[in-house]
């Protein structure tokens, strides 16, 4: 299976209008704009996943736990054909599909609903299990979480579970923009090391290097990349 995205910068300029016709009190906007970046490297140029392939059992998952401010995921989701951008200006009104975290039964392209902080990581690691069970071993399952996400107890479990049986499909971006309440020695990306994960911490905005790290071969181990991002506002 090959994706049908297109890279382009064109594309990529046009996010931030994108992102402007979703309004309202709840938008958590530097929750958004801080992962639009990863979300748009992720997306252009590393999953195999398209509007045309999201019932193809090879397709790669990709899974929002940070869940809350998703004005740049629903923008990068209607860049790539997901659905229209004309359901962007309704976002989080009561008809819209677009609610302030993402619906899987709503929103096309999404494969979990995000809620509770500290779900996503253990859900990765269950689909993940789930497809080396049924013998898939090409899909890569990629979840995307806050660093304030790692104060939760389920995240540990699951990292040290991956890491315990060797999940190489799984892949965890983690957007760091300080907003976690504890620290860890050496950094977040320590915290997985020391659980046998490959690692790699990069600049947030840097699209070079957030396509390197998520290309990083990591044979046998999953991956976590760590998307260093300045806290705004």
């Amino acid at each position: 299976m090959t994706s049908t995205a297109v890279h382009s910068a064109d594309a990529y300029h046009d996010l931030p209008r994108l992102m402007g016709l979703m309004t309202g009190d709840e938008k958590h906007g530097p929750a958004a704009t801080s992962t639009l970046d990863a979300l748009w490297v992720l997306y252009d140029r590393v999953l195999r996943v398209s509007p045309e392939s999201m019932d193809d059992p090879e397709r790669d998952r990709f899974m929002l736990s940070k869940g809350h401010g998703p004005m740049a995921y629903y923008a990068v989701l209607a860049t790539k054909g997901f659905f229209s951008e004309s359901l962007l200006p309704g976002f989080g009104s009561y008809d819209s599909p677009l609610g302030h975290h993402p619906d899987r039964l709503l929103v096309p392209g999404a494969e979990i609903s995000s809620g509770s902080l500290g779900h996503g990581l253990p859900l990765a690691v269950g689909t993940a299990l789930g497809l080396r069970a049924q013998g898939l071993t090409g899909p890569a399952v990629w979840v995307l979480i806050g660093d304030a996400e790692l104060d939760e107890g389920s995240n540990h479990e699951a990292i040290a579970y991956a890491g315990a049986v060797g999940l190489e499909r799984l892949h965890t971006l983690v957007i760091d923009n300080a907003s976690a309440t504890h620290g860890w020695p050496g950094g977040i990306a320590s915290r997985f090391a020391a659980e046998g994960w490959s690692t790699a911490s990069v600049d947030g905005r840097d699209h070079q290097a957030l396509h390197e790290a998520y290309t990083a071969p990591h044979p046998g181990r999953p991956h976590v990349v760590v998307a260093r991002v300045e806290p705004k506002g």
